[in-house]
């Protein structure tokens, strides 16, 4: 097993949540999520609001994306880690399935990973070009 995937420096947490993401794998990103954590999508997103626990956060957040989006993924692109606070500035791809209108969006998140785990995560997002591409 590689070092980055068992490290628990919060930059590579943070990456591991992300490429699990990416693949699908929510069983490997709710390894990367305390059992408290909090999780805070922005007012305005389709799913805002603050989901608790990490299955409450792939339930309520990422199987959602899912339905409603083909080829949702998260790229992330910059990091800025301050001790236990990493921010990524991102993009949000995919095409909504109701519409079958693209979306290529800038985000930043911030998480903060204490002993190896995402204990907080808050998104930022131009929420208006994601409910326009969700409605016709």
């Amino acid at each position: 097993m590689s070092e980055f995937a068992t490290s628990a420096a919060p930059a590579d947490v943070v990456r591991r949540q992300y490429l699990a993401s990416a693949a699908g794998d929510l069983e490997a990103l709710r390894a990367t999520l305390a059992p408290d954590v909090e999780w805070t999508e922005m007012a305005g997103f389709p799913l805002a609001g603050t989901y608790r626990t990490p299955d409450g956060v792939t339930a309520n957040v990422m199987a959602q994306l899912g339905k409603d989006w083909t080829g949702w993924t998260a790229h992330d692109d910059a990091y800025v880690v301050d001790g236990e606070n990493v921010v990524v500035l991102a993009r949000y791809t995919a095409v909504n399935n109701a519409t079958g209108k693209p979306i290529d969006v800038r985000v930043a998140h911030h998480f903060v990973v204490r002993g190896g785990l995402i204990v907080r995560f808050e998104q930022f997002v131009d929420t208006a070009l994601v409910r326009d591409a969700m409605t016709d």
